[in-house]
């Protein structure tokens, strides 16, 4: 029999290619997505069922039975939710998740839960491991942080671990985000882009990369323990928009927007994934040339239809 996994978002950017990653991993993949019509994802079950419906939420957690979770379903930083929103979907939500789940007659093995590298803040270290002081800058960085200590009050009953990812792309993702706006730009060969400081370096990941650690890591089950996920180097945008000029064959004009700069902005971080690497073992690791001539090349396609 199949083992099953429960992906919540599963109609959203990561848990799309979680899906797929799991799928071909041999698992059963079932999952929440939103009420949206291009919601559907082939080859799995997947129900509108809004997280903050505790009574629907609880129901869909009794059928799927889920031999391992991966929480990725909440408010994201870039989608202009209201405070009250960002906080009731990813504390409350979260909150509800682990309530049905612990009423289960048997339990997952695993249950991942997504926060975020925002939660470290402004740091003033270059390279962020895990003991970094967290100092979160923002609502949604507050409100994952709190996501994490509520969900502590369910570490005895379920294998709870969280992971903390630093910025990663690919194909699917929104161009609200800035690389996937950067090969927008650059697929449709327009002539001009508005971006803010291009000598800000970020540590990037490969969408791929990132659900196949979060897939090594539901195999180990590292109950109670936290972990960055991201590549250990950095590129700025400068760098990011030099790849790109040679993967489409013309450079674009920058205009340095005001309104995309940020004071005191730290020049350059990077995290750590020595502790992921110590329980995974290798850390799968996608060049971003390559990551945004996957994206490129996807998006061509997408315009030329």
């Amino acid at each position: 029999m199949p083992r099953r996994a429960l992906i919540t978002g599963l109609s959203g950017f990561t848990g799309r290619h979680m899906a797929a990653h799991l799928m071909n991993a041999g698992y059963d993949v079932w999952g929440t997505t939103s009420a949206s019509p291009e919601a559907d994802v082939p080859n799995v079950v997947g129900l509108p069922v809004d997280l903050l419906d505790a009574d629907a939420l609880k129901s869909f957690v009794a059928d799927a039975r889920p031999d391992v979770v991966v929480h990725l379903a909440g408010a994201a930083h870039v989608t202009g939710n209201t405070p009250s929103t960002t906080y009731l979907v990813n504390i409350v939500g979260t909150r509800n998740l682990l309530a049905a789940l612990a009423t289960l007659d048997r339990k997952p093995r695993a249950v991942l839960l997504a926060s975020t590298a925002n939660v470290y803040g402004n740091a003033v270290v270059e390279v962020i491991d895990e003991d970094v002081d967290i100092k979160p800058a923002n609502d949604y960085a507050v409100s994952k942080l709190a996501m994490e200590q509520a969900s502590r009050l369910w570490m005895d009953r379920l294998p709870i671990f969280f992971v903390r990812p630093f910025n990663y792309t690919g194909v699917g993702q929104s161009e609200d985000y800035v690389l996937p706006k950067i090969v927008g730009h650059y697929a449709r060969h327009e002539a001009r882009i508005s971006l803010g400081n291009l000598n800000v370096s970020r540590d990037f990941s490969d969408v791929r990369d990132v659900v196949a650690a979060y897939a090594k890591l539901l195999e180990a089950a590292p109950a109670g323990e936290t972990f960055n996920i991201c590549s250990g180097r950095s590129h700025s945008l400068g760098e990011v928009l030099e790849m790109l000029a040679r993967i489409a064959g013309y450079k674009i004009d920058v205009f340095v927007d005001p309104r995309f700069l940020r004071r005191n902005e730290i020049a350059r971080l990077v995290g750590s994934n020595r502790k992921l690497r110590r329980v995974i073992g290798q850390v799968p690791a996608t060049p971003i040339d390559r990551t945004l001539e996957w994206m490129y090349e996807y998006m061509s396609a997408r315009v030329a239809v």
